[in-house]
């Protein structure tokens, strides 16, 4: 078959390639220079430890896949690298102490460490912490360069053709119509928009069942030394299903967020990126019109919280940034698939799952539509 793809994140580029692995041709449009959106703007986590038991399948899935993508294509970054929940409170703890008593605890590789062995593991974490919640099954990319990676790895197949700076203007029947005047015949068009819910998509699909999350992150300069595990404080257990129960309600009950976390929804997550800097997160906004200007007062909690849990000052900060992601509603739906026509999907809404599930919901809709 022949397909049509439109959007160059991580979904489209992931269905580009689960269509590429079974040997069908892509034809591949983004409206970029190069994707711009939460695909990039991100902390390339291919995060198990915090999914709900109903995802952890697809979630283990798309690990594996990473996996092998990271030997195929080494440009992704690929590092099995783990994750560190440091927990500061007692109420905190219990929260960890109830996940590795979990049913799921062995297949996300959940092991609760004291602070000596903690930094057996991760040396760079010399600050204060009562425990460390380690998942050895959580993973990383490099969000920034894996895209162009896997476009170059496509191509290389010769069943691959991108076209950057193409913005899609119609559809008829299977036909794409371009803004240059171009026309892209396939036998199924893949359009995946991101956050882009509306022109052209709700023209394709009308209202779809999403909506739109904001987030802010900052850069440093090189760490000076390896942070071997992804960071997470006990804030994150807040935000992540797999940790509901009786323990994070008392949590949640008996331990409010400091006043600028809970106003801007925030967790600490920190990745160090092959560079040697860190990516620091993040907050979560819902209601839109969102602000087009960044707060200070989210960066100014993140760094003192990794710093206290480093023991040590920050690097410089080099660069900060707004992301947007697009997020199904829809309780029982990981993303949203909507058919336009006949032999044309919109998908979209993994919310900030994409990096995670990308390659899984890719193998998933090749599997649906019988590619």
């Amino acid at each position: 078959m022949r397909l049509v793809i439109i959007g160059g994140g991580i979904l489209g580029t992931a269905h580009a390639l689960a269509a590429i692995g079974r040997g069908h041709d892509v034809v591949h449009l983004e409206r970029e220079a190069e994707a711009r959106g939460a695909t990039v703007r991100n902390f390339g986590l291919v995060w198990v430890s915090g999914r709900s038991a109903t995802e952890l399948e697809i979630t283990l899935r798309s690990r594996q896949l990473w996996e092998e993508i990271g030997g195929k294509v080494p440009g992704v970054g690929f590092r099995p690298a783990g994750s560190m929940t440091l927990v500061r409170t007692e109420a905190e703890l219990a929260v960890a102490e109830a996940a590795v008593r979990s049913a799921s605890a062995a297949e996300r590789g959940f092991e609760l460490l004291d602070p000596e062995r903690v930094r057996a593991i991760n040396p760079a974490l010399r600050g204060k912490f009562l425990a460390g919640l380690h998942c050895s099954k959580d993973a990383a990319v490099e969000s920034r360069q894996a895209l162009p990676a896997l476009r170059r790895y496509m191509e290389a197949t010769g069943r691959y053709t991108f076209f950057a700076g193409t913005e899609a203007r119609t559809i008829t029947g299977t036909a794409v119509f371009d803004d240059h005047g171009r026309r892209h015949d396939g036998d199924l068009v893949l359009v995946c928009p991101g956050a882009a819910h509306a022109g052209f998509t709700r023209e394709l699909v009308g209202e779809l069942p999403v909506r739109r999350v904001r987030l802010q992150m900052m850069q440093t300069a090189p760490l000076g030394e390896p942070l071997t595990t992804a960071v997470a404080d006990g804030d994150s257990f807040r935000y992540y299903p797999a940790f509901r129960g009786a323990e994070l309600d008392r949590l949640n009950l008996e331990e409010a967020q400091p006043f600028t976390a809970a106003q801007h929804k925030m967790q600490l997550l920190c990745v160090q990126r092959l560079h040697g800097g860190l990516t620091i997160g993040d907050t979560h906004e819902y209601d839109e019109p969102f602000n087009f200007d960044v707060d200070e007062a989210p960066y100014e909690h993140l760094t003192a919280v990794a710093e206290e849990l480093l023991g040590r000052k920050l690097p410089t900060v080099v660069r900060r940034w707004a992301g947007v992601y697009s997020q199904s509603i829809d309780p029982g739906a990981i993303v949203t698939r909507a058919q336009a026509a006949d032999n044309v999907w919109v998908i979209t809404g993994p919310g900030g799952r994409g990096m995670t599930l990308g390659p899984a919901l890719g193998e998933e809709t090749a599997d649906l539509l019988s590619l």
